[in-house]
């Protein structure tokens, strides 16, 4: 389970380059959804203040829970949280390069990882090409009744 402080690593993003200068909330939460998904993880992203009026956007995101914590706390203090109620602390990473988080995480025993180690480990994990799965026709063969199918097809059969 990854616990994701949404903002720093937005800025993480942004900072980056490479074309994600312009990156929104929304299109960030989608790609860590398809990250996770290829990993197989699950996650939660946590935003600071109460996002956009519209958040059908962040519907339907698969494997990432989106919070938008409001005005009433922060992000920051919501993951601290998070991290002390965890049952299974070593099953848990949070993502932040914020030094409080990462204190609050080691504290207990919880992998830290930095936002922007994140985010190239994200671009690395997508742009790999899927190999599409050969057949077990190619390495063992034909059969003998299709085998025979082809040779009358081709009228080869004797």
């Amino acid at each position: 389970m990854l616990l994701i402080d949404g903002h720093n690593l937005l800025w993480a993003v942004q900072k980056a380059g490479e074309g994600a200068e312009s990156i929104s909330d929304v299109q960030l939460c989608w790609i860590v959804g398809r990250y996770l998904k290829l990993a197989g993880e699950s996650g939660e992203i946590i935003f600071d203040g109460t996002g956009p009026i519209d958040k059908s956007g962040f519907d339907n995101i698969t494997n990432l829970q989106v919070l938008f914590v409001g005005r009433a706390t922060d992000a920051d203090t919501v993951i601290e949280q998070k991290i002390k109620v965890c049952t299974a602390p070593r099953k848990l990473t949070v993502v932040s390069s914020d030094r409080r988080l990462r204190d609050a995480a080691g504290a207990r025993k919880v992998t830290a990882v930095k936002s922007d180690v994140f985010w190239n480990d994200i671009l690395k994990q997508l742009s790999r090409k899927k190999t599409a799965k050969e057949p077990a026709e190619k390495r063992l063969g034909l059969s003998e009744s299709e085998t025979k199918q082809w040779l009358e097809f081709f009228g080869l059969d004797e």
